[in-house]
């Protein structure tokens, strides 16, 4: 059947199956046969001749026959999963299903009444029920959503459609298909497996049309509201659990694919634009499966759907059980390797322009970084921390930083990578290979420096702060909270990242800045801190930190100085209107020692293209709900401190939320009550700022500013020193032994799981894999209602 014919007799199939007024009997083979046998089309084909005001209007007008189209190609991927497709014809009937469920799958998602059809023992719509169940045997007795589960586990190690037949004769039977070891059959050598399978373009394209429905099936979750997102994803948890007996091997294939992948290969020029590359739309498609499994480590378990089979087995996650048991180093320098080399990718530099194929996929690769580091027992973040390998993943991290900074549709790209680094930044480890020196330049519009990664980091944050979206706002505190962890461990930054972080805190520590929000002195305590840790503890090496605060001293003394006194808090508060509508004006980097105009390269962050669809993203917890403080004991062990002990000074917060701009009210006596809530308000914020002033952590610093700032004075006096060459050189061979108070305890602020950043990470990874998979367009234009798409 030519292709033009095929599309002719399937539309022509569509259309009486939504012109017809009576149920269709699924005893009707040779109607429903139109759907997937002699059907030639492509996903995108089947796509164009079902439209969704097609599949909504059988949803509302004949429920039964849609119910009925949905298990007839369910039962036929059974019986074909079962038997093995044999032939041609059957592998082309069971891609024609998988298409057209693909298709219609989101459209019984997104309506309420049909959201329990597939985890009915009978399949039904409504009112109608389809009782041709007969010819599923003992799977009439199962929900329809199992069987389709099953069927897929089954046909993605099916030989000769998704993988290589061994020794496979035309007299094995459908029982030999059941018996096959799907553990012999994976897909790619690496974690679990050693043998290289032959690359097969077919089995790979059958693989990732599987995948893309299996997504499809795992999507429900998008259709419904975040409140209702506690409960357990059905479809995840059947096919995670011991029910599916492809598990191990479906978790070790998606894994491997992944982390073998090299868009680049053999380095060959443009070779991306001359052959089609199924290796990477499966391993695209494999890390998105692959993230959305291991999601249900995030879900309170406590509460489980009661329209899953009443099976304690499905309770268990075992792509979070085997993930949690690698161990082999072997394994870990595979994955970590792998991650790094994929990650990497986009920052490729070549003489010939697009002569390299440049990954899209690095959104999802952060989320399965993040979920590799923190499912317990974190034996994949101790054993990236070993080296300096970690430093392979910290470099692109901060390149998508700063590359996203300013690009509104990409915020949720800078909430994963600053994340990412919150958690590393917990561990010593992290701290300690920031010290590797920075050779390798990326191209990013930054400042030139020499220094180490600890200053590409400063640099970058600085950078992300300064003249970054106003959305990024909610992100200081966790920027800094990042700094403050890996601060006591930071030998020696350079002139640039020392400047970045005093010019921080002449912005932070200016009073409108510090009256017009109740929480905005953490910013000013969190840089003190960071001073405090390395004059404390890296004293030796940082001169370059120490010079700069002897030429910003001023800064230190307005702060122990600061008034607090109604009318100047009054006057600071006056100006916050006018400061809301220029957010980044008081970032402005005018007449500033540290701004300066050389970047590393001609590079420029990519604007905003109009039009653009950006997916919602659920609001962030605040650092003290992200955070648990532990201080570091002298022997490197790390004690859990309570919430109250490890505020280092800072105002109750219980005071922070009484604290709440005045609102006029309506009626007679509007300005009486408003001059009353205005003093009221005003009373609040004298009491908040005299709370935390005196809690400023400046006895370290002005204690070195006591001591060093005569010896420098007398130093450029005795010699007539102009060059400040010969004073870092005095800074440097200086010491402060015995001068300075008793070293405060270490405290870091270690990333804690929360219900908050779950649900934060749920909403964005579901976000991504709505808007990656735009050919065909799965979801597009469905009523999801886990996040809202927006238009920028």
């Amino acid at each position: 059947m030519g292709n033009s014919d095929s599309k002719l007799h399937f539309r022509k199939a569509v259309i009486q199956l939504t012109t017809k007024t009576q149920p269709v009997e699924a005893s009707e083979d040779v109607f429903w046969d139109q759907f997937w046998t002699e059907v030639n089309l492509t996903a995108q084909d089947i796509f164009a001749l079902v439209p969704a005001a097609e599949i909504r209007a059988v949803r509302e007008e004949s429920p039964s026959n849609l119910a009925t189209l949905c298990y007839k190609a369910v039962e036929r991927l059974v019986l074909n999963a079962d038997s093995g497709c044999v032939c041609e014809r059957d592998r082309q009937t069971v891609l024609s299903c998988i298409r057209l469920l693909t298709r219609i799958l989101p459209y019984i998602f997104e309506d309420p009444d049909w959201r329990g059809f597939f985890w009915s023992t009978v399949p039904k719509a409504g009112k109608t029920v389809v009782r041709e169940i007969s010819k599923f045997d003992d799977e009439s007795t199962r929900p329809l959503a199992e069987s389709l589960l099953t069927a897929i586990s089954d046909l993605l190690f099916c030989p000769d459609f998704t993988v290589e037949s061994h020794s496979r004769t035309s007299a094995d039977g459908p029982s030999d298909i059941q018996s096959i070891d799907s553990c012999e059959l994976i897909w790619e050598a690496g974690v679990g497996f050693a043998q290289t399978p032959p690359l097969n373009h077919t089995h790979d394209s059958n693989r990732a049309e599987l995948l893309k429905l299996l997504l499809t099936c795992f999507s429900e979750e998008m259709y419904q509201s975040p409140s209702d997102t506690h409960t357990l994803n059905p479809w995840v948890s059947f096919f995670c659990s011991r029910e599916n007996r492809h598990a191990l091997p479906l978790f070790t294939s998606l894994l491997n694919v992944v982390c073998a992948y090299d868009p680049v290969g053999y380095g060959i020029p443009y070779n991306h634009l001359m052959f089609s590359d199924q290796r990477g739309m499966l391993a695209e498609l494999a890390l998105q499966t692959l993230i959305v499994s291991l999601e249900q480590e995030l879900v309170d378990n406590s509460n489980t759907n009661t329209t899953l089979s009443t099976n304690t087995d499905t309770c268990e996650n075992l792509f979070v059980n085997y993930l949690s048991r690698i161990h082999r180093e072997e394994d870990f320098h595979f994955i970590l390797r792998g991650i790094g080399r994929l990650l990497n990718n986009p920052l490729l530099q070549t003489y010939l322009p697009h002569s390299c194929k440049k990954i899209q996929f690095h959104q999802e690769l952060l989320v399965l970084f993040w979920k590799l580091c923190s499912v317990p027992p974190c034996k994949f973040l101790f054993y990236v921390l070993k080296s300096s390998d970690v430093l392979d993943v910290l470099v692109p991290i901060l390149f998508y930083l700063n590359d996203a900074r300013t690009n509104q549709s990409r915020v949720g790209l800078v909430h994963i990578c600053v994340f990412i680094l919150l958690l590393l930044s917990g561990e010593r480890n992290f701290g300690v290979r920031l010290n590797k020196p920075y050779s390798v330049r990326v191209p990013m519009d930054i400042s030139v420096f020499a220094g180490t990664h600890a200053d590409l980091l400063i640099v970058v944050f600085h950078k992300i702060i300064t003249s970054g979206h106003p959305r990024l706002q909610p992100l200081y505190d966790c920027l800094l909270t990042i700094i403050v962890n890996v601060s006591p461990y930071l030998k020696s930054l350079s002139m640039v990242a020392a400047n970045k972080l005093l010019h921080l805190l002449e912005v932070f520590s200016s009073l409108w800045f510090l009256f017009c929000s109740p929480v905005n002195h953490h910013l000013v305590f969190f840089l003190l801190e960071v001073f405090n840790n390395i004059i404390q503890y890296q004293f030796d090496g940082n001169f370059n930190l120490v010079y700069g605060i002897i030429r910003k001293r001023n800064l230190f003394h307005q702060l122990a100085n600061m008034p607090t006194d109604v009318s100047s808090i009054q006057k600071a508060l006056q100006r916050k209107s006018r400061s809301n509508s220029t957010h980044n004006a008081v970032f402005m980097e005018t007449n500033n020692p540290c701004n300066t105009a050389c970047s590393e390269g001609p590079y420029k962050t990519a604007p905003v293209q109009t039009g653009t669809l950006n997916a919602s993203l659920k609001a962030m917890p605040r650092i003290d709900k992200l955070t648990e403080t532990s201080q570091v004991s002298e022997d490197g062990m790390t004690l859990l401190l309570q919430q109250s002990d490890s505020t280092h000074g800072q105002s109750d917060h219980s005071s922070e939320t009484r604290v709440r701009d005045p609102q006029p009210t309506s009626g007679e006596d509007e300005k009486v009550q408003h001059r009353l809530m205005t003093l009221t308000f005003n009373l609040q914020y004298f009491i908040l700022v005299l709370s935390w002033k005196s809690k400023l952590p400046l006895q370290t610093i002005m204690r070195l500013l006591q001591v060093l700032v005569p010896q420098v004075e007398k130093i450029c006096i005795d010699k007539g020193l102009t060059d400040e060459s010969e004073i870092l050189k005095f800074l440097q061979h200086g010491t402060l032994v015995g001068l300075l108070p008793v070293p405060h305890p270490i405290l870091i602020r270690k990333y804690q799981a929360n219900e908050g950043t779950a649900l934060w990470f749920r909403t964005y990874m579901w976000g991504i894999i709505y808007l990656r998979n735009e050919d065909p367009p799965v979801w597009y234009d469905t009523d999801v209602k886990l996040f809202e798409i927006q238009r920028i």
